[in-house]
């Protein structure tokens, strides 16, 4: 009797991560809060964080516009992975719902990409605390260049 495997998403070449993590120094806000790549493959990426105090608001907990800074970035990283090299893309819109506080550790994001469209991109992300708890859900839009298919190579105009 053959053994039932679960399929396993292929992860992207080591390129594409390199390239990944070298966008993500270049942002500057993902860079000043510490944001790092830990995966990726076709439509989702893993990025997380080491909570330290610049990320905490008030009570001692992390800030929720880190968290939706956190989602917005790691939704971004998982909508390039679908799209044309070259393609640029800018979120529209963010809904975020914050289901427990986040008091430390290393958080996680699990930015995946739900369905992309010729001009919108819709994503999810899940936030997982230190203890492997969601702590947060977020559904984002991405917004790309008019005419350009996000789901196929794009075509160069010849003159």
């Amino acid at each position: 009797m053959a053994k039932k495997t679960a399929k396993k998403q292929p992860t992207l070449a080591k390129e594409a991560l390199r390239f990944a993590r070298n966008r993500l120094k270049q942002s500057r806000v993902p860079a000043l809060l510490g944001f790092h790549v830990e995966k990726l493959s076709h439509g989702k990426a893993i990025l997380s964080m080491q909570v330290r105090d610049l990320h905490k608001q008030i009570h001692d907990v992390v800030h929720g516009g880190v968290i939706a800074a956190l989602a917005d970035t790691a939704a971004a990283i998982a909508v390039y992975t679908v799209i044309p090299r070259g393609a640029e893309i800018a979120t529209v819109e963010l809904k975020i719902n914050y289901l427990s506080a986040v008091p430390g550790g290393k958080i996680k994001a699990i930015g995946t990409v739900l369905r992309a469209g010729r001009n919108f991109v819709i994503t999810e992300c899940e936030v997982i605390d230190a203890k492997g708890s969601l702590a947060a859900k977020a559904l984002l839009t991405f917004g790309a260049i008019a005419g350009t298919s996000l789901e196929r190579p794009s075509r160069q105009l010849q003159n």
